[in-house]
């Protein structure tokens, strides 16, 4: 398909600058920016009105078919939540539930924005085909723990989802040090090495995690995955909100990726993730995840990034920290670099035509002093007015063009109803 959007505002997010023009795609990519007319023989051509394109955000952590838990398990300590509710409950997903509640959380995803997600989750045939019947585009972490997978079984699904389509990928994963032997944990770094691939894990989420493995290990999470070489070719850590100076400087000098999940660690009152403290200490990747519905509980980058920048407002005492471009930049490109999307990253020709149209039209967005800082302290959903991925609009004007939306509430509310008892 070629689209032309023309009479727009586009923010490449290569630079603060906005352009006054047009972006047309080809196929999957993008094939002109400027300000120059295009002619051409376009299956459709859209006036914006003035209203702006930006990169389509990416959601750098999150457990999308965790729909299905969305404020049933609220309220609650993690380890409670975790233990009590969410194990035994996603215990019962079959095949099916994965493939519905996952395009519910993709639909979601659509309403703000988001063209790619970056995904911890199981039962992958089921995970993979929802996302390429919707025309998603997801990067799945591998999620092993002493509960489920096998090195073996990470190795296979590495080696088959990065060859299944494109628009899957697939980064080496597991859940976390409080629930992975160290056995596991020193042959998923010999599976890095040898595949030469970053790895990523929950990390440091609480204090209680870094405190158990002070307890078994002598040192924190971080740390011991260092000692094992789990990052000698990159990766990161998805929360990171209870780091030391040591954890930082590892970070810093592998280069690793820095996923905040603000939202999350509010609710479960996990803290607050000391991102400019990170930045005095050099590191510099850093995107922005949701986590998934059953701790959020809604997937909108919109309250992600407000809530990025304003705790750390806050927990630095300085209403001058952590400024909005910088914030718009990890829910983008920091984002895309951290899941391996290096061609998703800013909007320029030649690069996929992954994008978001947002409707200035609005009283909250009136009016324009300065678009970055509407978007990050006054933007929402209602805003969205388009979502592409890969030159394919499948969101428009409340609209979701490639995947039956009723169909979709009606059997997620029959599946969680036979899985929660309600």
């Amino acid at each position: 398909m070629k689209l032309r959007f023309y009479n727009a505002k586009i923010l490449t997010m290569e630079n603060e600058n906005i352009i006054n023009g047009e972006l047309c795609t080809d196929g999957g990519l993008i094939s002109y920016i400027g300000s120059e007319k295009q002619n051409g023989d376009f299956d459709r051509e859209i006036d914006l009105c003035g209203n702006l394109i930006i990169p389509g955000f990416k959601d750098a952590h999150t457990h999308t078919a965790m729909t299905f838990l969305r404020s049933f398990a609220d309220d609650l300590p993690l380890n409670d939540w975790l233990y009590e509710q969410v194990f035994p409950h996603e215990a019962k997903l079959t095949e099916e539930a994965i493939y519905v509640f996952t395009q519910l959380g993709n639909m979601e995803y659509l309403t703000s924005g988001i063209t790619s997600s970056f995904d911890m989750y199981f039962k992958l045939p089921s995970y993979a085909k929802a996302n390429t019947d919707m025309g998603f585009r997801t990067v799945i972490c591998g999620s092993i723990n002493d509960f489920g997978g096998t090195v073996e079984g990470i190795e296979e699904e590495y080696n088959t989802y990065n060859n299944y389509d494109p628009l899957i990928s697939y980064q080496l994963g597991f859940h976390a040090e409080y629930t992975t032997k160290l056995e596991t944990l020193e042959a998923l770094a010999k599976l890095a090495q040898k595949y030469k691939s970053p790895m990523f894990t929950h990390n440091s989420e609480t204090k209680a995690e870094v405190d158990g493995c002070i307890e078994r290990y002598k040192m924190t999470p971080t740390q011991l995955f260092d000692k094992l070489g789990m990052f000698e070719y990159g990766g990161g850590g998805f929360h990171c909100v209870w780091f030391d100076e040591r954890d930082m400087e590892i970070f810093r000098d592998k280069g690793l990726y820095m996923v905040t999940n603000p939202a999350s660690n509010l609710k479960l009152a996990s803290g607050i993730a000391p991102i400019c403290e990170m930045k005095r200490h050099g590191m510099t990747n850093f995107a922005i995840g949701t986590d998934g519905a059953a701790s959020n509980n809604c997937l909108d980058m919109f309250k992600e990034m407000f809530l990025a920048a304003g705790l750390q407002k806050v927990k630095e005492n300085d209403a001058a920290a952590c400024p909005a471009f910088g914030v718009l930049e990890m829910a983008t490109k920091g984002g895309a670099k951290a899941m391996g999307l290096n061609d998703c990253d800013v909007l320029a020709a030649g690069k996929r035509a992954d994008l978001a149209v947002i409707d200035l039209a609005q009283p909250n967005m009136q009016p324009v002093h300065n678009i970055a800082k509407n978007l990050v302290y006054a933007g929402s959903k209602q805003n969205v007015k388009m979502t592409v991925i890969d030159g394919k609009i499948l969101y428009e004007d409340g609209k979701f063009l490639t995947v039956d939306a009723d169909e979709v509430y009606k059997r997620a509310n029959k599946i969680a109803r036979e899985i929660c008892g309600d």
